[in-house]
């Protein structure tokens, strides 16, 4: 079936080979249909809200995100609204092959148990990959579990993640990154994909030791959980990007786990001022965006299937 996206502006960055792409202003209602066009490797955000005010009122949603490479699909911190946009855009839960929760915290879990669900097709098929830090597969200090032999006999393959291990998630190497957050079990995951290092930083405080663990990377997702000069424990705010930026110097930084401040204070202007300090490309996601990663890296908007006319 043909693929309905806003036309993209290509743009190419200073590194051989690599570029970025946006689609035009939001008033431009021009469509294209993409019939074959096969990316290796494609980000949607079903969720780009974080914190505890921004998920109980669902100011954004907080679903997460899926990371496609390959032909495998790995769905990162399912948390509330999950499913829900998975159903808005026709993306099957079925097809999920493995599904990654960095801590025990709601916005990071609540949709997880069902979606494994889903991704053993009701619990008939042993399949699947899950993967939780500590706290969601063992528990620790009061947090978790919050999944359980239960899910576990479901699955296919199920680990607990620490900071340091490497792991084959679905074929693709798989580094887990230490976090400083109120879960001490958190962890971050670093995806060595054939179109680069995309990597998701937890939710945690700055220190120079937990950014350098993501030299390399291509594309970094960040938690920016609260704008300029309001920071508060355990999240990183807009000025920690500037120094993950001038740390990592990736192709593309892009914000998420918004919280209810940040979003109040337009994210588009705090990722303006990073990419102002830095020269670094700099975006803040929005619920059901599409970064797509080969040899350019092109950003778009996945249309609700009830907005959809024929195609």
């Amino acid at each position: 079936m043909p693929i309905r996206m806003r036309i993209l502006t290509v743009y190419h960055s200073a590194a051989p080979g690599r570029g970025f792409a946006r689609a035009r202003g939001t008033d431009n209602d021009i469509y294209v249909h993409i019939i074959s066009r096969l990316m290796s490797t494609s980000l949607t955000f079903l969720g780009t809200g974080g914190g505890r005010y921004a998920t109980i009122y669902q100011t954004r949603s907080t679903g997460g995100m899926i990371l496609d490479s390959n032909g495998k699909r790995m769905h990162i911190d399912p948390g509330p609204g999950a499913l829900t946009n998975m159903s808005r855009i026709g993306m099957d839960p079925a097809r999920t092959d493995a599904i990654l929760i960095s801590h025990c915290h709601p916005d990071h879990y609540s949709d997880a148990e069902v979606l494994t669900e889903g991704m053993c097709k009701g619990g008939v098929v042993k399949r699947g990959e899950l993967i939780g830090s500590v706290s969601v597969m063992e528990g620790y200090e009061g947090l978790g579990p919050r999944l359980t032999p239960y899910h576990f006999n479901m699955v296919g393959k199920h680990a607990t993640a620490r900071p340091g291990d490497i792991m084959d998630v679905c074929g693709i190497r798989t580094e887990m990154t230490m976090s400083l957050h109120s879960d001490r079990t958190a962890v971050g995951f670093k995806f060595n994909t054939d179109d680069g290092i995309i990597s998701y930083v937890c939710d945690t405080n700055y220190r120079d030791d937990v950014a350098s663990e993501y030299i390399n990377s291509r594309v970094i997702i960040l938690p920016i959980t609260r704008p300029t000069k309001a920071r508060i424990r355990c999240h990183l705010c807009t000025e920690d990007a500037v120094k993950f930026a001038e740390m990592i110097h990736p192709d593309m930084i892009i914000f998420t786990h918004m919280g209810v401040r940040m979003i109040q204070d337009c994210p588009e202007k705090e990722a303006a001022y990073v990419e102002g300090r830095t020269g670094i490309r700099t975006i803040a996601a929005d619920d059901l965006m599409k970064v797509m990663i080969c040899d350019t890296i092109d950003i778009t908007m996945t249309v609700p299937l009830s907005s959809r006319g024929a195609v």
